[in-house]
């Protein structure tokens, strides 16, 4: 029953995670593409810069804060990685992007969280 719940809630974080990105001029391309290496929860585009987008829903902001390690963000690298010639284009700049979501808070993007 609480994993059911966790999953629920990471659905429902995707999706308005999906929206927001979307009101700042994004254009959703995949949700929750699943790689044997990882899953990327949102992949991206607005311009020439294709994001692959973890999501990270919390009770707090403190607790987003920590969510996001580098094991996650590893595994988040390598599928993107992997699926990246599917939406890749010529002159295209690849990120990885991290959006939080907090109850009663806007949605947190940052841009371009992994550097390995």
């Amino acid at each position: 029953m609480k994993r059911q719940r966790a999953e629920q809630g990471g659905r429902r974080a995707e999706r308005i995670a999906a929206m927001w990105l979307r009101l700042k001029g994004w254009r959703i391309l995949a949700r929750r593409l699943r790689t044997p290496v990882g899953e990327v929860d949102l992949v991206a585009r607005r311009g020439r810069i294709l994001a692959f987008v973890e999501v990270k829903a919390r009770a707090t902001r403190a607790e987003a804060d920590v969510s996001l390690d580098d094991y996650r963000l590893r595994r988040v690298a390598a599928a993107a990685e992997a699926v990246a010639h599917r939406f890749l284009r010529t002159g295209d700049d690849i990120r990885i992007d991290a959006l939080f979501i907090v109850p009663r808070r806007l949605p947190r993007h940052l841009a371009n969280v992994w550097r390995g």
